[in-house]
């Protein structure tokens, strides 16, 4: 049976200067699976990022981590997708999310971008919107100027920690979402317990 969701794609930047920023929470995650199930990742210039392959609750799933910056990541999401024929349905699209509060985390299917530009160049490469999302909450710095500083920064420490909380309960929830039970992998993330 092919799985629900076949790629999941961890967003953020490349480069030691960007690994303990808020826009990185997709990077952490995904780094986090590779880790809990011995993946190894290779660099594959033809998918403009680095690959892993692994098996989640008996089924084969690409992990990607694109090296082309937030704003390209797109191109690394179109190439891989295209060329193992995963369509944009079966992508997990990991990524901070401002307009939830942090430790909090949202799956989502489908809809729009929020201003967040690397669901915006996914959506873009891919030409339609209907790709699954992860959204790890970051909280908002309250004025929008501030946003690219606050994200391009490193969490407090107690923020951090519950970033790494939500980051735990997400993984025990992959195998639900990995098969397609999407509304109890919601109900499952969305519980009030997981603050």
């Amino acid at each position: 049976m092919t799985p629900a969701i076949q790629l999941i794609v961890g967003l953020g930047n490349p480069g030691a200067e960007y690994a303990d920023t808020r826009h990185n929470v997709g990077f952490w995650f995904i780094d986090a699976i590779a880790q809990s199930h011995k993946a190894v990742w290779r660099e594959e210039k033809k998918f403009f990022g680095d690959v892993s392959r692994t098996r989640i609750n008996g089924s084969d799933i690409y992990l990607l981590k694109p090296n082309t910056y937030m704003n390209h990541s797109g191109r690394a999401v179109q190439a891989l997708s295209s060329f193992y024929k995963i369509p944009p349905h079966a992508i997990l699209a990991v990524h901070d999310e401002l307009d939830i509060p942090c430790g909090r985390i949202r799956f989502k299917k489908g809809g729009g971008n929020g201003g967040h530009n690397g669901l915006k160049d996914i959506q873009a490469q891919l030409g339609t919107p209907d790709f699954c999302r992860l959204r790890f909450g970051i909280d908002h710095p309250g004025e929008k100027h501030l946003v690219v500083n606050y994200v391009l920064n490193a969490p407090r420490q107690e923020e951090r920690e519950r970033i790494n909380k939500a980051i735990i309960t997400a993984q025990e929830t992959l195998p639900l979402l990995i098969t397609g039970d999407f509304a109890a992998a919601q109900q499952q993330l969305h519980s009030d317990k997981n603050e």
